[in-house]
């Protein structure tokens, strides 16, 4: 008899132990958001936007609020991409075992479009984007699911022009949120190649009378992308916007009004001085970049851009770090595990305080 009660209990143990090893994995949950704010657009935006959200393990047994990191993902990404190697689950899970991070919930909206997709800008041709993550966006995941609803346990997130996002959204919306991570961000300001140096085919952009026609071509493709965003205009079609190089003679030119207007609106150093009190008011500023990108201007910016922080007194980290922006952040102790993990469980709030 007592063989079988020790047995039994064993068999109790097992069970045990084995479903606290399950509930140690969250879930990824996917909703529809039926955007009003994207249906003014020029470039057929499919309004209707996938959300995955990530739930820690504890969401479903607790009963408790978690804070929120929104991610922005890069231009031609998604949402689903994001998520396609399973890594970013794997070093969140592994950051809540090992104590890096207490539990919180991630959301990943679908920012593509039918071209590169999103800069997280504001456009009648290519979506108002920084008014659906603001007015849509969270609101949305704030009435799906238990959140803490307050600036202080909201962070932003992004990689590359995801990055750039991130800190756009940071500089405009404040009281949103009160934490941003910048992964390896790119446009935060003038780089020391002019505009007109650039090297795209631009005879093609300005005679092409489709967007596919621009396939297999990713400079162009952005660019187009960056014009749309920056320099609309609904009555030029197939792109509906106006560029910084225009054709003269048969040959492209550059145009300085439009050169000067987009980069005023895309490079975000053009406007710190404008949104430094916003940036103030963070609980926590971070980005970082790789020292070996192959596009050394990006590693040029954001040097210069830690300076202009610095001379305008926001409080803030920057990191520039060995490698590229590719073989460093998602890796199993690379800058996501190492960094930002860290640096969201110092600055967000974890715990409702009556």
């Amino acid at each position: 008899m007592k063989q079988i009660k020790f047995t039994f209990t064993v068999f109790l143990l097992i069970i045990y132990f084995a479903a606290g090893a399950q509930q140690k994995h969250g879930s990824v949950v996917t909703e529809t958001l039926s955007s009003t704010v994207l249906r003014d657009n020029k470039i057929g935006l499919d309004y209707n936007r996938t959300v995955k959200v990530y739930l820690p393990p504890g969401y479903s047994t607790s009963g408790k609020s978690y804070p929120v990191v929104f991610y922005l993902h890069n231009i031609f990404s998604s949402a689903e991409k994001t998520l396609a190697d399973g890594q970013l689950v794997k070093i969140l899970e592994k950051g809540f075992e090992n104590g890096i991070v207490k539990e919180l919930i991630v959301v990943i909206a679908d920012f593509s479009s039918p071209t590169t997709g999103s800069l997280y800008e504001n456009s009648t041709t290519s979506g108002r984007w920084l008014d659906f993550i603001a007015d849509e966006l969270v609101p949305f995941v704030d009435n799906k699911f238990r959140t803490i609803r307050h600036r202080n346990s909201r962070a932003i997130a992004g990689d590359f022009m995801g990055g750039r996002g991130a800190l756009k959204i940071s500089m405009t919306h404040p009281r949103l949120f009160s934490t941003v991570y910048a992964l390896h961000p790119v446009a935060t300001g003038v780089g020391y190649i002019p505009w007109a140096a650039n090297e795209v085919n631009w005879k093609k952009i300005l005679t092409a009378k489709t967007f596919s026609e621009l396939a297999g071509e990713g400079r162009a493709q952005m660019f187009v992308a960056i014009a749309q965003a920056f320099l609309p205009n609904p009555q030029r079609p197939p792109f509906y916007c106006d560029f910084w190089m225009e054709l003269e003679d048969g040959q492209p030119k550059i145009n300085v009004k439009n050169t000067i207007k987009a980069q005023i609106g895309f490079l975000l150093d053009q406007k710190l001085d404008e949104y430094a009190d916003n940036l103030k008011s963070m609980h926590g500023i971070a980005f970082d970049w790789a020292r070996y990108d192959p596009t050394q201007t990006h590693v040029y910016t954001n040097q210069a851009f830690t300076r202009k922080l610095e001379d305008l007194g926001i409080d803030h980290e920057a990191e520039e770090y060995r490698g590229t922006p590719w073989d460093k952040n998602w890796i199993d102790n690379g800058r996501v595990y190492s960094r930002m993990l860290p640096f969201l469980n110092q600055h967000l709030v974890f715990d409702i305080k009556n």
